[in-house]
């Protein structure tokens, strides 16, 4: 019998972890799609279900390393290279950056990283010519990585140059730079606590932050942390669990939250007493807020709609006391937890949103009883969808008028108050030695009050 023309390596202990992770990063980097869609949910990577725990634990580190640092990982490989990457070899590149990033930034054997990244081209069809310049390129790494990096900045090369230079003029370039490399750290989890956020935090061993949330760093599966299966916290970033406080008391008061999924201010706010209408026009995405409120014991009507299309008309329970705003937007803010926003978005995309952001603060507004509050969130660090919309809007409506926020409203908001008594965070704030246990998403925040 003729011998086969290609035979697939064996299946070394960790190779399923490693081309997993090599097909995430070849997704994000070549086929445009997100990171949350590969890791969760439906669309998952199909190979994520047959690792073990650990494994698919080790899976989201090498992701997430790779692409915070990218442009470093990028430049150890090209330059390695003599004529650059070939085009038509997509998984030769996610092999040489998972294994550059194992060896240089993870505290994996860079024996085991190289021979690893080697088999999984060898696996391809299309790359296992590539091998033996894998195998070079890795070694090359793991020989002289600090010597190609001793004269590089690596906070510039691992974020885009545009991103960095629209963060410069809206922040400065101190803060520019403190954004970006506040980036190159994975964040820790952050919790919002139904009561006794102290008591919480000891219980796992975690710290209480000046706003009551409790930051921890995990082991093992969120799902198997005491207190989840009971209801008594979830999973919210500090900072995104600020917009919702903003209300002030809410208990008894009929209260929308708009593009509410996948439900954390929502949780605040029904644990506050809010009598809460949830909206969001994804469907998928208002089952999970649902299955949030089951697992917490809170309750809240949820509304499949396209707030674009709201009035008081069209949702019963309206004219509200309070609206929660928490728009569309680029996201720019949570780039920490989210680490291929950078490398899939435009300049363009940036701005993209601001239309509808503008439409759905106009249906916000006509959705508040007269003296009702409205608060408008964004996840962005760019001024178009933060203080330009609240702007514009001011300059659009004599309805509306801006209630400022206090810096001591609530504990732990000095310095995150901007002069025009909006919220602004940045991933910067908040320094740790630890740097996993600092920081905090960017968000803006705007309260408003309807005349």
């Amino acid at each position: 019998m003729p011998r086969p023309a290609f035979s697939p390596p064996s299946q070394a202990p960790g190779f399923a972890a490693r081309r997993v992770a090599a097909e995430i990063v070849e997704g994000v980097l070549h086929r445009g799609r997100s990171l949350d869609e590969q890791l969760d949910g439906a669309t998952a990577n199909q190979g994520l279900g047959l690792l073990s725990d650990r494994d698919r634990a080790l899976v989201r580190r090498i992701v997430g390393t790779t692409l915070r640092r990218l442009g470093t990982l990028r430049h150890l490989v090209t330059s390695c290279l003599d004529r650059g990457l070939p085009a038509d070899a997509a998984r030769l590149e996610s092999a040489l950056l998972v294994g550059a990033a194992q060896i240089h930034i993870l505290d994996i054997p860079d024996h085991a990283a190289v021979d690893l990244s080697v088999r999984l081209v060898q696996a391809d069809r299309r790359c296992a010519r590539y091998a033996g310049l894998v195998n070079a390129v890795l070694r090359r790494i793991a020989r002289s990585g600090a010597e190609l990096m001793a004269d590089r900045d690596p906070v510039a090369l691992d974020t885009p140059g545009w991103l960095l230079e629209r963060w410069s003029r809206s922040y400065g370039v101190d803060a520019a730079r403190a954004i970006a490399a506040a980036h190159a750290s994975e964040p820790a989890l952050d919790l919002t606590v139904k009561s006794d956020a102290e008591g919480w935090a000891t219980r796992l061993r975690g710290k209480l932050l000046p706003t009551g949330s409790v930051r921890l760093v995990p082991h093992g599966p969120v799902s198997g942390m005491p207190g989840y299966a009971e209801g008594d916290w979830w999973v919210q970033d500090a900072a995104a669990a600020l917009p919702a406080r903003l209300l002030g008391l809410v208990d008894g008061l009929k209260v929308a939250d708009l593009c509410a999924a996948p439900g954390g201010k929502t949780l605040q706010l029904a644990a506050a007493g809010a009598k809460v209408t949830a909206v969001d026009r994804s469907e998928p995405r208002l089952a999970r807020l649902k299955e949030n409120l089951a697992r917490t014991g809170l309750t809240a009507d949820a509304v499949v709609a396209d707030v674009t299309g709201l009035d008081v008309t069209t949702v019963p329970a309206g004219p509200f006391d309070a609206v929660l705003l928490d728009a569309p937007c680029s996201s720019t803010g949570t780039v920490r937890r989210h680490p291929d926003i950078p490398w899939r978005k435009t300049e363009a995309d940036l701005v993209s949103l601001a239309g509808l952001q503008a439409a759905l603060l106009d249906r916000a507004v006509g959705l508040l009883r007269e003296g009702g509050t409205l608060v408008y969130c964004t996840c962005s660090l760019e001024p178009e969808e933060g203080e330009q919309q609240i702007a514009a809007l001011i300059d659009r409506d004599p309805r509306v008028a801006r209630m400022p926020i206090a810096a001591d409203e609530l504990p732990g908001l000095d310095g995150l108050v901007t002069a025009a008594g909006d919220l602004r965070t940045l991933p910067a704030y908040w320094p740790d030695a630890e740097p996993r246990m600092g920081g905090l998403d960017g968000f803006f925040a705007a309260r408003l009050v309807r005349r």
